[in-house]
């Protein structure tokens, strides 16, 4: 009885050393602060943000009625139909980048030897370049570039990995084409929203280390930067989070050594490693970098304790946040003044980094 005893305390101490030391990280608690590290709003909401949310429950209401097997597929048509209706104007090709798809996309008299890679947001598992089109038409314009927006791999189909590899592989391809052929960029950026931004702030550290030529500028929207799932918001902030909160709500109550376990079972993948977890790697020799969140939504922390630890490491980040905003808001644009407002910023930033 003490031999099989002492057995499992072996085990548990087993098991709490890899969580702990492996699986885990480094704690992230000293990057918790808020200097001021860029603009604020801190306005009320506007009525348009207040449908924005009223909108969402439409949203809960599909994934509460959908059976679990089916609600990737339910979801992933929502998403991508979502804006179906917009009258855009900007152009949209769609080209083969080594592989990867993707489209050209082209506000009207924009210079296209300036690019701009954008990353897609959806939770690694869903969005492509037809759902992000107001996106991508909007940075088209404000970066004066031609966007290449490209349809990674997703999970589940594919592993997590296989995104990470396709974000690269346009990348170099971006380097040497444009929409008019095979051509030097006389200027290069890279954006990303939620999930996107992650795979953005993971491209950034591979370039660098890669030594490929840097971006001009780079900018993250909501980012999810800590794959430990870490930051203090992503509990604090769950009540009032009207997009990712209802979503999540289920993993918020799951203990977190449960969930480490359970994301490197599912991934093949330390869930601190650099490539999924940006915030764990080496932030020193970053291009200059815009992130901007929104102060009520989960992934809060997961944007605060990337930039100062960015800042530690002398990167040129800012961080902008908006009170009251809903993750990614910057998509209602524009019928929401504060989309409007955070995308002016956003031009701004790309304006003087060019």
């Amino acid at each position: 009885m003490i031999d099989i005893l002492f057995a499992l305390l072996a085990v548990a101490a087993v098991i709490w050393a890899v969580t702990v030391f492996y699986l885990q990280g480094p704690d992230l608690s000293p990057f918790d602060k808020s200097p001021r590290l860029g603009d604020s709003a801190s306005a009320p909401p506007s009525m348009e943000h207040l449908a924005v949310v009223a909108s969402l429950a439409g949203v809960n209401g599909i994934i509460g009625s959908t059976p679990r097997r089916q609600r990737i597929a339910v979801l992933r048509r929502y998403m991508d139909t979502l804006f179906d209706s917009d009258q855009l104007t900007a152009q949209f090709t769609p080209v083969d980048a080594a592989g990867v798809p993707a489209e050209w996309v082209q506000a009207s008299g924009v210079d296209s030897s300036r690019r701009l890679l954008y990353i897609h947001g959806g939770a690694f598992c869903m969005g492509s370049p037809r759902s992000h089109r107001r996106l991508t038409a909007k940075f088209s314009e404000l970066a004066n570039a031609a966007v290449l927006a490209i349809d990674y791999r997703l999970m589940p189909e594919h592993p997590r990995l296989a995104g990470i590899e396709d974000c690269r592989t346009a990348y170099r391809w971006m380097l040497d084409n444009g929409p008019d052929g095979a051509s030097a960029a006389s200027a290069l950026f890279v954006a990303g929203d939620s999930a996107g931004g992650n795979l953005t702030l993971s491209l950034l550290a591979w370039i660098r280390d890669q030594g490929l030529r840097a971006p001009n500028a780079a900018v993250a929207l909501s980012p999810a930067t800590d794959g430990t799932l870490g930051s203090p918001s992503l509990k604090s902030n769950q009540p009032t989070d009207p997009m990712l909160g209802p979503l999540f709500k289920a993993l918020t109550r799951i203990p977190r050594p449960l969930l480490l376990w359970g994301t490197w079972l599912q991934t093949r993948v330390r869930p601190c490693d650099p490539v999924v977890s940006p915030v764990f790697g080496d932030l020193a020799g970053l291009p200059p970098l815009l992130v901007q969140a929104s102060e009520m939504e989960m992934l809060r922390d997961d944007s605060r304790r990337y930039v100062n630890k960015a800042l530690a490491a002398s990167s040129p980040v800012t961080l902008q946040t908006w009170e009251h905003m809903v993750h990614v808001w910057q998509m209602f644009h524009p019928e929401l003044p504060e989309g409007r407002q955070a995308l002016a910023e956003i031009g701004k930033f790309l304006q003087a980094k060019s």
